[in-house]
């Protein structure tokens, strides 16, 4: 069952407004070229509009994602052992969640989410599937260490990072990430993480660009959000989605593009955008095998299994938390 309310570890001010939100979008909006980590694109509203994306049509990566989960489970038990207690970055309604829960017979779940409302809901429906699973809901930004609750701190630990959030980081926030969570996870851990694989730039594009606009509104909510918790006045009606493969960097860039030249003030700060000119939301970095195990062993990973599904399309990847060594 889930214990009480769980435990709120965001820092906000005495206004309530997070402070790390406030601290990024004020960064970002100072740079030549506007962006705003990917994380804040995940409030309440922006994690239901998320999983209304995972329902489109040209979404593969959760049908994906699901299809190995729901077809390897006795893998995933062999592998991974019973006993852990999985710990999920960024749990969102853990919709995939059950899935691994059912197949390895762990000790606990412990959901980590900024989304409180939204995690704490998705919690107590987990509990009402897994009636003899301790559930401890953690309202916290897992892009740092987080203290896990003492009912599970002792506990052999699995961590749990689906849905490719991974290929939103560049490189070096990717590496920092991964050696935050195996600090938060210790020593003995081990980590299933998703990853997306390089593919057509036509299906990929797609992807983050439905006909039906569903993700043109996940991205046009950030600026909202900025408007309603930071005292902003951006022009949203004047925001264009795009979404675009930067096959240098392989990955798809999302950007909200100003449709004419715009002012604006955000938690007192005043900014301006010309014409064409774009904040940039999110990348989705896509992998081939050589690049996921250099990025896994950078972030002090040892990748030991993956699975794909049948397409190819989407891998998961089982890693153990690395040995220090002092030599090659």
């Amino acid at each position: 069952m889930a214990s009480g309310e769980g435990i709120a570890l965001v820092d906000r001010d005495e206004q309530g407004v997070d402070r790390a939100f406030r601290a990024d979008v004020l960064e970002g909006l100072r740079q030549p070229q506007k962006a705003i980590p990917a994380r804040w694109l995940y409030d309440d509203a922006g994690s239901q509009l998320f999983e209304d994306i995972t329902q489109v049509e040209e979404y593969y990566p959760t049908r994906a994602e699901t299809e190995i989960l729901r077809t390897r489970g006795g893998e995933f038990a062999d592998a991974i052992g019973p006993g852990r207690a999985v710990v999920e970055f960024g749990s969102g309604s853990s919709v995939k969640t059950p899935l691994l829960l059912e197949a390895i017979e762990p000790a606990a779940y412990v959901p980590l989410d900024i989304a409180g409302d939204f995690l704490r809901a998705a919690a107590e429906d987990l509990s009402a599937k897994f009636p003899g699973l301790p559930v401890h809901p953690v309202e916290a930004d897992f892009m740092r260490e987080v203290a896990l609750p003492d009912a599970a701190a002792a506990t052999p630990k699995l961590g749990f990072f689906p849905g490719s959030t991974i290929g939103n980081m560049v490189p070096r926030t990717a590496v920092d990430l991964l050696r935050t969570m195996r600090a938060t996870l210790g020593a003995g851990s081990m980590l299933l993480i998703g990853m997306d694989l390089i593919k057509d730039p036509a299906v990929l594009e797609a992807a983050y660009d439905d006909a039906a606009g569903v993700t043109a509104e996940f991205n046009l909510n950030l600026a909202r959000r900025i408007n309603r918790e930071l005292g902003g006045t951006i022009p949203v009606d004047k925001l264009r989605h795009i979404a675009r493969w930067n096959d240098d960097f392989a990955r798809i860039e999302m950007h909200l593009e100003a449709q004419t030249d715009m002012r604006f003030e955000v938690a007192g700060e005043s900014f301006a955008l010309a014409k064409g000119e774009t904040i940039h939301t999110e990348n989705s970095h896509k992998f081939s095998r050589r690049s996921s195990n250099a990025l896994l062993l950078a972030g002090e990973w040892t990748p030991v299994k993956r699975w794909k599904d049948a397409e190819g399309r989407f891998s998961l990847i089982l890693a153990e938390a690395t040995i220090a060594r002092s030599a090659p």
